[in-house]
């Protein structure tokens, strides 16, 4: 086995309890979306805490134009799939848009289904308006952790003016600080402020007792989290200011099927090395059998 693979092998499931014990440590947490086994495998082989199957995965996995319309069931699926290739994280499972904003009997079925259907340890619903605080509140109390989320909100984007920077006014920034507060109150464990300024995040971090992930919130916040395609450059169009590219991968992933389509095409593929042998009294046997099935 590698040295990742050994690591791997060694480390525990995190739970909610190490979770605070590294937020009581002071040790930042580290957060990393993921859609699918494979990119699940290579969250847990890396030694990452948190995997958050995000509906993010509307655009960067399914296609989709937005997150809004991604049905429920295929975020189950993305989730069951991760959760598959999971051994340590601990998996957050993200709502879909108009999956929890109905009732709180909507928002619990759906966070239970996330759990028993996909494995989830537990569930992600955005904005802290008093609706939002009320379905994390009943989905607590029914017993699924939950994850909150303020600032830049995508599932509703167009009433925030467009996938733009959150808090730069003191008046909303007041209020993303209230929406943290309620989420808080309401039994979140932990909390996602995205695209919010650094300076702003500096002021609301002493107002939270939970964790505080970042994306897009400057270095206070208690972890960061970043999407896998943009983190390792898998993915086409231009990235957020906030993201950071560790890996540029899309070139050589298109390099490597261009290639190989190339050698199918020249004939250069498949070579004696990659075909298998077959006994030459088994090939005598066989060609005696299809002249007599070619006579009849």
């Amino acid at each position: 086995m590698s040295v990742a693979t050994d690591q791997a092998a060694a480390r525990k499931p995190l739970t909610l309890a190490t979770i605070a014990a590294k937020y009581g440590r002071q040790e930042p947490l580290v957060m990393v979306t993921a859609y699918d086994y494979p990119g699940a495998r290579v969250c847990e082989l890396a030694g990452v805490d948190l995997v958050l199957v995000g509906d993010s995965g509307a655009q960067m996995e399914l296609g989709y134009p937005s997150t809004t319309v991604v049905p429920l069931q295929e975020m189950l699926s993305m989730t069951a799939a991760v959760h598959r290739g999971l051994k340590t994280p601990l998996l957050v499972g993200d709502l879909p848009f108009g999956s929890y904003e109905q009732s709180d009997a909507q928002a619990v079925a759906t966070a239970v289904r996330f759990v028993k259907e996909a494995g989830a340890d537990a569930v992600k619903l955005e904005r802290g308006n008093e609706l939002s605080a009320a379905r994390a509140r009943a989905i607590v109390q029914a017993g699924v952790p939950v994850v909150g989320h303020v600032g830049l909100t995508p599932q509703t984007a167009t009433a925030l003016g467009g996938l733009r920077t959150q808090g730069r006014t003191s008046d909303r920034a007041a209020e993303i600080a209230a929406e943290a507060l309620a989420l808080q109150r309401a039994g979140c464990f932990m909390i996602v402020f995205e695209a919010i300024p650094a300076a702003v995040t500096e002021l609301l971090m002493p107002l939270m007792e939970i964790p505080v992930i970042g994306i897009g919130a400057g270095p206070a916040t208690d972890g960061q989290v970043l999407v896998f395609h943009d983190l390792l450059g898998i993915r086409e169009g231009t990235n957020a200011r906030f993201v950071k590219t560790y890996a540029q991968l899309l070139g050589p992933m298109r390099d490597g099927v261009a290639a190989y389509a190339e050698d199918v095409r020249a004939r250069r593929f498949p070579t004696a090395e990659h075909c298998y042998s077959v006994a030459d009294s088994e090939l005598a046997e066989l060609r005696t059998r299809l002249a007599d099935l070619s006579i009849k």
